[in-house]
């Protein structure tokens, strides 16, 4: 029985992680966090990280606390959600800045319909340079209209 409520808990953390990095995405980064966040909406960023990279380590921060917590004293579930947001992370990693971005040379000629939309959604998220105006916060779940 355990077993199903660790990989339910992976899962709707996983999930959950949806939402969490649509609110940062819009209220965080494009608001307070704007100054970590600006580079990336620049074309043709020269260096190879940016300072909206440090974002990465702002959400690996609570999984790596999630992980010892969850195996101090004993396995328990905190370790699973931290599992779900890392988990998350290397999805986001592979979306966001491997298949979008092409930050690395993998993936560079997807015919599927699903990750062409969200390179779609993207693009036009990316359409505006400052801070306001933003549309389609969200990564792995966009609207529809994008996947026509």
């Amino acid at each position: 029985m355990n077993v199903l409520i660790y990989i339910g808990t992976t899962l709707l953390t996983f999930i959950i992680m949806e939402g969490v990095t649509w609110c940062t995405h819009k209220y965080i980064m494009h608001g307070f966090g704007w100054f970590l966040h600006a580079d990336h909406h620049q074309p043709g960023y020269p260096h190879v990280f940016e300072k909206n990279d440090a974002f990465f380590v702002i959400f690996a921060i609570p999984s790596i606390l999630l992980f010892y917590f969850g195996v101090t004293p004993v396995l328990n579930p905190l370790f699973f959600v931290g599992l779900g947001i890392f988990c998350y992370g290397v999805a986001y990693f592979l979306i966001h800045d491997v298949l979008i971005h092409k930050r690395f040379n993998w993936f560079k000629n997807t015919k599927n319909w699903y990750l062409k939309g969200l390179r779609k959604a993207h693009r036009i998220h990316h359409k505006h340079l400052d801070k306001p105006d933003g549309e389609c916060f969200g990564m792995l779940l966009v609207p529809f209209k994008y996947f026509k």
